[in-house]
């Protein structure tokens, strides 16, 4: 009597189950297996019913009790198997299909889960890759040449270490907001003396976001920087603008094209100005997962790429 009840109440569950009424469909097959209690195919089916409802650890323990009540079938393993993936425990998921397939290598349906499962796995693996190339940035590794160059330059080492430390603070920022927004403002970062500058008077940052509009506000904003740098006793300078700012490789219209040789990557510039020593760096930027990702610097020859001339006298 108990089987046969139990059969009524899973066809009635199979038929709401299709209906897409999945919780009325778990209800019944709960009520199935009152009556047939060990039953495999009752906590597969239930196992799906609680799948579609998104209630994991209850369709993963029915995926577990279907496996021990009959190993050597597949549905089980495979209930498990798509319990796991929804979990985002893929290498677990990929474990129990391959149980499943060894039971029975004739499924396509193990066998293109796999194949999905497999992809998304990679997926996964990669987008932890570029989480973590955003998150921990580290531009000091890409920038021993100028150390080096910095100690040949200034012979006290505290100032070529805060001249350092400065440049690596301010690129990193840059990058970390372009990894934030796809953008970063028109600025000078200057170096302040902490002990000559009144720092009520001059503060460590000069946005400069008209510098580039025309000839004209290009000359006014590097006149301004340069007695800015003299009046605050700035030790060093570092100037952040976006490429498409700049609308390279015209830094301003009518100053005529110049060559440009890294393609056509969104990015960003840093110039660095000291009184002995200019840089010009390009961190190029690429979409990748739907997020931006700053790659290695480019160093540029300041020469023929600079973005403003000497503040420095």
């Amino acid at each position: 009597m108990g089987d046969s009840e139990a059969k009524t109440l899973k066809d009635q569950g199979n038929d709401l189950f299709k209906a897409g009424n999945y919780l009325k469909a778990a209800a019944l097959y709960t009520q199935a297996i009152k009556q047939d209690p060990s039953n495999p195919i009752l906590y597969s089916n239930r196992a799906a019913a609680f799948l579609n409802l998104v209630k994991l650890s209850k369709a993963l323990a029915d995926a577990e009790k279907t496996i021990s009540l009959k190993p050597e079938w597949e549905k089980g393993y495979f209930r498990k198997g798509c319990v796991l993936e929804a979990m985002e425990r893929y290498d677990d998921a990929l474990a129990a299909f391959e149980i499943a397939l060894k039971l029975n290598p004739k499924s396509s349906e193990v066998s293109r889960k796999m194949k999905r499962l497999s992809q998304l796995e990679k997926d996964k693996k990669h987008v932890e890759e570029l989480e973590k190339m955003r998150s921990n940035v580290d531009m000091a590794k890409h920038l021993g040449a100028l150390k080096s160059t910095l100690s040949l330059k200034y012979e006290a080492e505290e100032q070529r270490n805060n001249i350092f430390s400065f440049l690596v603070e301010t690129m990193e920022a840059a990058v970390k907001t372009w990894h934030e927004t796809s953008n970063v403002d028109s600025r000078m970062n200057f170096l302040l003396d902490k002990e000559k500058t009144d720092t009520e008077k001059y503060a460590p940052v000069v946005n400069i976001d008209k510098a580039f509009e025309s000839p004209h506000t290009h000359g006014n904003c590097v006149s301004y920087l340069r007695q800015y740098a003299e009046d605050s006793f700035s030790q060093a300078a570092c100037l952040v603008v976006s490429k498409n700012t700049i609308s390279y490789p015209q830094v301003w219209k009518g100053q005529g094209s110049r060559k440009w040789k890294h393609g056509q990557s969104d990015g960003f510039f840093v110039q660095f100005e000291a009184p002995s020593l200019r840089n010009l760096w390009f961190i190029p930027s690429s979409i990748e997962k739907g997020k931006s990702l700053c790659r290695d610097p480019i160093m540029l020859d300041i020469a023929e790429h600079e973005l403003m001339p000497r503040v420095f006298k």
